[in-house]
């Protein structure tokens, strides 16, 4: 071979090698941004994409166009910190830590908004613990900026158990979910420094004056302030995008307090709502909260706020380039309240599963438990597709931890649902989902395949175990449970074998104790 010729093989074989190195180590280095937005106590069908047809959300309705719609997607629990705390754990709550919503009372006088003000060791839920692996700790690991927006829940200020101590290199938002029940805070966190704001001080579920008129909107001014939390802690979060480094992958997790009571929201909206509903009778804060004027329009405003929001996020995503190399999650933390002014069943919230008390938020019925999940992730989800694969709040630490290449402990209840989202490989698939919680009477719930076991007020010395077929009776009307003696036997297997005597005394069901007590 001529030597001119056999240099430029050489030279051709060397730029190949390197070109494909470029590129192989490219890629490797590549990894998706996740952002995960969680709503609070968005019922099921609280959004357009889940036929909601009264509230519109045109921006998390284009989400799931864009992405995946999960129809059998479960919370960790019925209510916030349990549930956010499956969330970020992988554990489900016979495993948990935190398994309620404990005040930690035993610091004084915890429900009292201007001392807690005044002193902020009265703030703030009993701490999860510093020894407990969360999942932004794990994507940090993997070489991920961290981020939190909105209320945190699982452990007071000056705790180990704050956001910045349990892996999120930035937190901007509510640290106690006491604080959280005013849109109009005094105060917020910007890591571990409160960030005061130019509010009045209006205590949280302040009832209405009874010599002001009811129909007067001028009678509600005082709950209504100047810095609205979601719109300052939104601003922070485009802020936080903004100062990453180029090509620096992050984790941005947004537990957006919205639509939890109170019912506050900005004019602009609640005026739309008001034109489209018409006239209707005011809250007056009979039912917890602050009073409102327009109930309905203000609850519809709220979800409308949040879902422009999103849509403003994944606009400035797209101009920023940021947009085609991210995963989004949109979830809810638990199903629909019935309180504050909430009027779930008139929204038909959780469609089509009961709402109201009993049946909603705080139960482990299907209305309390089963949420929306969505999920987009340009030429990685197909767009417009639906999965019926059974998922629940602990299968979000496996899954973000395999996209983002993290190891997770081997303790976690959860399993990747990867293979769902890109249609990938066989889905592995759960035996069952486990439930126990120690709040509203004691409860403990099984989902096995078609059958959904419910063993409720257990405090009140309860034995009765519900059985319906939810391939029949997917509202679960008819308690099929004298039919099938060998499922509540099973049920009371599994019982055993899931739970986990807690830590924390006040999330103790005597009864579960009494059931597990031969087990070591």
């Amino acid at each position: 071979m001529d030597f001119k010729v056999f240099y430029l093989v050489l030279v051709g074989i060397g730029l190949m090698s390197c070109n494909s190195k470029i590129k192989t180590d490219a890629t490797a280095e590549i990894k998706p941004n996740i952002i995960y937005i969680l709503a609070d106590d968005l019922g099921y069908a609280e959004v357009g994409a889940y036929g909601q047809e009264k509230i519109e959300t045109p921006n998390i309705d284009a989400l799931a166009q864009s992405g995946m719609l999960f129809t059998q997607h479960y919370s960790g629990a019925p209510v916030c910190a349990p549930a956010r705390a499956t969330l970020l754990t992988g554990m489900h709550l016979g495993h948990s830590p935190i398994r309620g919503n404990d005040a930690w009372r035993s610091r004084g006088e915890v429900w009292d908004y201007i001392k807690m003000v005044k002193d902020s060791t009265l703030e703030g839920q009993a701490p999860i613990g510093k020894d407990v692996v969360l999942l932004p700790e794990l994507l940090k690991k993997a070489g991920y900026t961290t981020g939190m927006f909105g209320k945190w829940g699982l452990g007071a200020p000056h705790t180990e158990s704050i956001p910045t101590k349990m892996g999120f290199d930035y937190f901007f938002g509510y640290n106690c979910q006491r604080i959280a029940h005013t849109y109009n805070p005094l105060h917020l966190y910007e890591n571990e420094v409160r960030y005061h704001l130019a509010n009045d001080t209006v205590p949280p579920h302040t009832k209405f004056a009874p010599e002001d008129d009811p129909y007067d909107e001028a009678s509600y001014a005082k709950f209504n302030q100047p810095y609205y939390a979601p719109e300052v802690s939104f601003e922070k979060m485009l802020d936080f995008v903004d100062r990453l480094k180029s090509g620096q992958p992050f984790f941005m997790y947004w537990a957006t307090p919205i639509p939890h009571a109170a019912l506050q929201a900005p004019k602009r909206w609640v005026d739309y709502y008001v034109q489209k509903f018409g006239e209707e009778a005011p809250y007056l804060g009979q039912n917890g909260y602050f009073p409102v004027r327009y109930p309905h329009a203000t609850y519809a405003a709220m979800v409308s706020y949040l879902d422009e929001n999103i849509g403003k996020l994944i606009a400035h995503l797209k101009k920023t380039g940021t947009y085609e190399n991210t995963l989004i999650i949109f979830s809810s933390d638990n199903g629909p309240s019935y309180a504050g002014g909430a009027d779930s069943p008139w929204f038909d919230s959780a469609k089509p599963f009961e709402s109201g008390h009993g049946r909603g938020k705080g139960f482990v019925y299907e209305g309390g438990i089963r949420v929306p999940m969505i999920a987009s992730w340009p030429d990685h989800i197909k767009p417009g597709t639906t999965t019926d694969h059974i998922s629940a709040f602990w299968d979000v630490m496996p899954t973000l931890s395999e996209v983002a290449g993290a190891t997770v402990p081997e303790t976690i209840d959860g399993i990747s649902f990867l293979n769902t989202l890109t249609q990938g490989d066989k889905q592995e698939q759960h035996d069952y989902l486990y439930w126990e919680f120690p709040e509203y009477d004691g409860q403990v719930a099984l989902r096995m395949g078609q059958w959904k076991m419910i063993w409720k007020e257990m405090k009140k010395g309860n034995t009765h175990v519900e059985l319906y077929d939810l391939e029949k009776d997917l509202s679960e009307q008819n308690d099929i449970s004298n039919s099938h003696p060998e499922l509540i036997e099973k049920f009371m297997a599994i019982i055993q074998k899931e739970h986990r005597t807690p830590k924390n005394k006040s999330f103790l069901i005597p009864a579960l104790e009494e059931l597990t007590a031969h087990e070591p």
